[in-house]
């Protein structure tokens, strides 16, 4: 009986270390089919048998292709994680003279010297850097870490001013909020971004803001709005997962690392780096589009008007490469990044990201800053999607630990990683069917579009535009 009960406690004790390696994937299949029961199973995404790789970007940058909001069940899902103003948002204005007012301030806030933004970008995280991480050694998460940098760095764009205190505070906690809830791990707060909305509305109404960068076609509400959306959620998350990406896989190839740090000003050799960074870990997930006419595919195949396109971003960077899940800069020495499979910012034709000149110069000189500094060890996995934030030790480089040290917090990192990883799934798979099922409810976009018009336009009462004829669609997983 002994040996019995014996077995049966080795066999329990087995299960339970098991479950870190069982239980997240088991958790995020079943996400991934509630998901899809929810919200039907009729999208089409691309790339797929009619449309292969090879034409991608064709379809992509199809002009019936350009539909962004109005007649997708899949709109509501990003309205509701983007609010407030996500019919302001850049991103997601229908074509006409509102989304060209908006797009040309962006790239007016975003022009400038490239020795400027360099600069700024450099004395944002050195300032940050020095605050935040200090000691001999420090776990940190390094989306966290970034979060500040960017929220002072577009501040200052926007502005044209130092970064208060206050103003970052509430950037960063609006960023936050809003990635988290992207990501499934917290539901969303509205009063934290509100907080910065009322922040911002006081300046624009202030006239602290330079003319040039505000749209002068939106209200001041919807300017602060703007403002939010554009700069302070988008920009800042993504500049901020990009880092993450960028630092954690230096953190995982320390001979890449080494290379970097050893030649700080090789550009052709950080161009290479950040290409394979957002090869194998694209910023977007799937960017959806919707046809608002047929797209043809060949004799007798067309994309019918109406539908909604869901782009791959990550199944479409694993194409045309030898050993796609390597993670290889080495390969851009042999390759020319606009002949392949590689849209980290999107298509020149259908809205690229309007940061895709400053981004890189921005992020050099932010890696050159940390990599003065420390240098980074990291275990944990590494996803397009880094719901744990990039986990990561950070040690001072002229104070370099004793290799017992090193290798403990290694483990340390592995092994909190696949723990927190088991409690991680389970609040994704709550909290993401719940904001599903929010925002079905709320339909935010369906509702807007049967008040409003494409430009924002109030229409009158009793003559809603009648909605294009779409299908509901499996969420398409965050983009950011």
């Amino acid at each position: 009986m002994s040996r019995f009960r014996t077995a049966r406690l080795l066999t329990a004790g087995a299960a339970v270390l098991s479950v870190p390696y069982w239980l997240p994937r088991t958790v995020v299949a079943a996400r991934v089919a509630l998901f899809a029961r929810i919200n039907g199973d009729e999208g089409i995404a691309f790339p797929n048998a009619d449309v292969p790789a090879e034409r991608f970007q064709e379809i992509y940058s199809h002009p019936a292709a350009n539909g962004r909001s109005r007649g997708a069940a899949l709109s509501d899902l990003f309205w509701y994680w983007l609010a407030p103003g996500p019919e302001i948002h850049q991103e997601h204005l229908e074509e006409g003279p509102r989304y060209d007012e908006v797009a040309r301030t962006t790239l007016a806030v975003l022009a400038g010297p490239g020795r400027e933004l360099t600069a700024a970008a450099a004395g944002r995280t050195a300032a940050v850097l020095d605050e935040l991480v200090t000691g001999r050694a420090a776990f940190v998460r390094l989306r966290d870490l970034m979060m500040p940098v960017w929220a002072e760095f577009f501040y200052g764009l926007v502005f044209r001013e130092p970064c208060p205190p206050d103003a970052r505070r509430l950037i960063v906690a609006n960023a936050e909020d809003v990635v988290n809830a992207l990501k499934c791990t917290r539901p969303r707060h509205l009063a934290r971004r509100s907080r910065l909305t009322r922040y911002l509305r006081r300046r624009i109404d202030a006239g602290h803001v330079p003319p040039p960068h505000l749209p002068g076609g939106l209200t001041p509400q919807e300017q602060a709005y703007y403002l939010q959306g554009t700069f302070f959620n988008t920009a800042v998350v993504q500049m901020s997962e990009a880092m993450a990406h960028l630092l954690l896989a230096l953190a995982q190839h320390p001979e890449v690392q080494q290379a970097l740090a050893d030649a700080p000003d090789d550009d052709r050799y950080f161009t290479n780096v950040l290409n394979e960074t957002l090869r194998l870990y694209p910023l977007f997930g799937v960017a959806h589009r919707i046809s608002t006419d047929d797209i043809p595919l060949g004799p007798g195949k067309v994309i019918p008007a109406g539908s909604v396109l869901c782009f791959n971003y990550p199944e479409y960077h694993a194409t045309g490469y030898t050993d796609p899940d390597v993670f290889d800069p080495a390969r851009w020495d042999r390759l020319v990044a606009r002949r392949q499979h590689h849209i980290p910012f999107g298509v020149a034709a259908n809205r690229p990201c309007p940061a895709w000149r400053p981004a890189p110069l921005a992020m050099h000189a932010a890696t050159r800053e940390v990599l003065r500094r420390f240098t980074l060890h990291s275990t944990v996995a590494h996803t397009r999607s880094i719901p744990h934030r990039a986990p990561c030790l950070l040690v001072r480089r002229d104070r370099p630990l004793p290799r017992h040290r090193l290798l403990a917090a290694r483990v340390f990192l592995r092994v909190r990683d696949r723990w927190e990883d088991v409690w991680r799934s389970g609040a994704q798979l709550v909290l993401g069917t719940w904001m599903v099922l929010d925002a079905r409810r709320l339909r935010p976009a369906e509702r807007y579009f049967a008040a409003h018009d494409t430009q924002g336009v109030p229409l009158p009462s009793g003559s809603a535009e009648p909605p294009r004829e779409t299908k509901d669609v499996p969420p398409c997983p965050p983009r950011s």
